[in-house]
């Protein structure tokens, strides 16, 4: 992709069209609802055992998938140069996918840290807002969003369809092959302000902390896989990667506990995900496979260990052959010689759950295959969560669920251009090895989402739902449907509906800004300035939020049948110039980007 650098644009998130932040719009598709995404801060998770809860006790299953990209150069996920935003994160909720694994780097989260994130390149043509692709990661002013601007609005899509995410440090730069480097330190970057910075082990901690600070109010990003696959010397590491009680640099474990009492510091309700090392006592395993070293040194956060996810990979002969394929293997003799004392005790002896970070490979018609079903069964028996690698298709060793994504636009007899995205699945690798692992229920075969309010697509249920209407009768696919019924959690009342037409490609609105700040966020606050006016609560649910904006971005650049309510329009005059434009989104947005507090909206 074509990299360029693009000016920083306050207003970016708010008012990228079709639906920013949770927005539910329709591009072309006649009229619809445009309503807030939950936003109930309910669906924390953690550890009791073995097994993930969610905040009422119920048990939950992460199923999900890696989608890679903001770890590269790119800074971006790949193949947004082929395919719609919106349109992709709707088909990955519509297969069930309830989970995003998203690789990144230290390089990309510190950018965003000091305020200056990585440009991208284009992923719509021309940057044309009348084109029908990824309009949502256009800027008002016709340039392409920033890295963290993309990733807000990923964010407000999973939102949206109901699939939640965790990130993952595939490497210490932005680099395509980086996941080749061994250690979570040692790495260099030239800054955007073109100085040298070297990752260290503060530095590492530092940028998971302040990101784990900035969205600590969005339960849509759920948890932090700390460093991927810490391994050997291999890959140019000047050092192996070791998992012991010592002080050493590069002691895993020491490392992984710091960091996870840092992040939890900032955010107490995130889940923590630690990945093994190649080599612990004279055994070897996959690249991050190797949890042998949890059974005398396990993480032990300050807080205790009820965040923690303990996050092997594994992966079948295609990829690398190994000692344990070396014959005619079954469930039984992977685990004898080789699941079970590198990982799967842990979740045998209900110690710690597991999530199963990277499984998956080509379709080779034997052997690769034959472990892929080994694995897929052994994790629904024993509910282990997962991510299968990939989504992506250009991931070399293993191919991805996608083989290809294709964009195709129509001109309607109007003269507009309607456009749609087509993800050609492969589909025997999907319906073979990946479907019978995903959360459903048992009969009727309904994913099962991890939002409690939100269905996971159109064949999918909320956490709500499942435990209410289809828990105590046909369960799901874990135990033969033998699920016990749960509590649920009843959602907060909103008013924030808005009922619109759409036409086929909505212009970018003609909003300006001053402000240099690149970064917004998703902070909900509910205090009121006095008995009858939250200023800034645009949408009259009692909160201010990006939501607040998006919709007052609307009402200012005339949106066709947007309508708020008059108290709406009296908590949107924050200027006190008796008007509601540009200067009173100005400022909201400037308390969206943490610049003043929500007393300062009041004019």
């Amino acid at each position: 992709m074509k990299k360029r650098t693009l000016p920083a644009m306050l207003l970016a998130a708010a008012l990228a069209v079709n639906g920013t932040a949770g927005l539910q719009t329709n591009r072309g598709r006649g009229v619809c609802t445009v309503s807030a995404a939950s936003d109930t801060d309910d669906d924390w998770l953690h550890a009791k055992g073995s097994r993930l809860y969610d905040k009422n006790g119920n048990e939950v299953w992460l199923t999900g998938a890696n989608w890679f990209g903001f770890n590269c150069t790119e800074c971006v996920p790949h193949y947004l140069w082929s395919g719609d935003i919106d349109d992709m994160v709707k088909d990955i909720a519509e297969h069930g996918v309830n989970v995003l694994r998203l690789p990144v780097s230290t390089e990309l989260l510190y950018n965003w840290m000091v305020g200056d994130p990585d440009p991208i390149g284009s992923v719509n043509p021309n940057d044309d807002p009348n084109y029908p692709i990824n309009v949502d990661l256009i800027n008002p002013d016709g340039s392409t969003m920033n890295s963290q601007q993309v990733f807000d609005v990923l964010l407000a899509k999973c939102k949206k369809y109901g699939v939640k995410c965790f990130i993952d440090i595939h490497s210490p730069e932005s680099n395509n092959s980086g996941h080749n480097y061994g250690l979570w330190y040692g790495k260099s970057f030239t800054g955007r302000d073109g100085k040298a910075v070297t990752v260290t082990t503060d530095v590492w901690i530092e940028t998971l902390a302040w990101t784990a600070d900035h969205y600590k109010n969005d339960d849509t990003l759920i948890g932090y896989d700390l460093k991927n696959e810490p391994h050997s010397k291999y890959g140019g590491a000047p050092i192996d990667a070791i998992w012991d009680d010592s002080n050493e640099p590069n002691n895993w474990k020491k490392a992984a506990e710091d960091c996870a009492n840092a992040i939890l510091a900032k955010n107490p309700n995130a889940l923590i995900l630690i990945e093994g090392v190649e080599g612990f006592e004279g055994h070897g395993a996959w690249w991050g496979g190797n949890l042998r070293g949890v059974a005398k040194y396990p993480v032990m956060p300050t807080s205790g260990t009820s965040q923690i996810v303990y996050s092997p990979h594994d992966y079948g002969p295609i990829v690398s052959a190994q000692t344990w394929f070396e014959k005619d293997f079954t469930e039984q003799t992977l685990l004898d010689d080789y699941w079970y004392d590198t990982w799967a005790y842990l979740v045998e002896e209900d110690k710690y759950p597991l999530l199963i970070g990277e499984w998956g490979g080509r379709l080779d018609g034997g052997d690769n295959e034959k472990w892929m079903g080994l694995l897929r069964d052994y994790m629904i028996k024993h509910h282990i969560n997962h991510t299968f690698w990939c989504l992506n298709d250009d991931s070399g060793d293993t191919g991805g669920l996608w083989k290809d994504i294709q964009f195709g636009v129509t001109r309607k007899d109007d003269g507009t251009m309607e456009g749609k995205t087509t993800i050609n699945w492969d589909t025997v690798k999907y319906d073979t090895y990946y479907y019978p692992s995903i959360w459903k229920t048992q009969t009727s075969k309904k994913f099962i989402g991890l939002d409690h309010q939100v269905a996971l697509g159109s064949n999918g249920i909320s956490l709500n739902d499942f435990y209410a209407k289809y828990a105590s009768t046909e369960g799901s696919n874990l135990d033969g449907g033998k699920t016990a019924s749960g509590e649920i959690v009843e959602p907060v009342k909103t008013d924030a509906t808005v009922t619109t037409t759409e036409p086929t490609v909505t212009t970018t609105l003609t909003t300006t800004t001053s402000s240099t700040s690149s970064t917004t966020t998703s902070t909900s606050s509910s205090a009121r300035q006095d008995s009858e006016t939250v200023y800034g609560d645009t949408d009259c649910n009692g909160s201010v939020n990006i939501l607040d904006a998006v919709l007052l971005a609307r009402l200012i650049g005339d949106a066709q049948g947007v309508e708020i309510e008059e108290q709406g329009k009296k908590n949107a005059e924050l200027t006190g110039d008796g008007t509601v434009g540009t200067a009173d989104l100005n400022k909201l947005m400037m308390y969206m980007a943490k610049r003043i507090t929500l007393n300062d909206l009041k004019p």
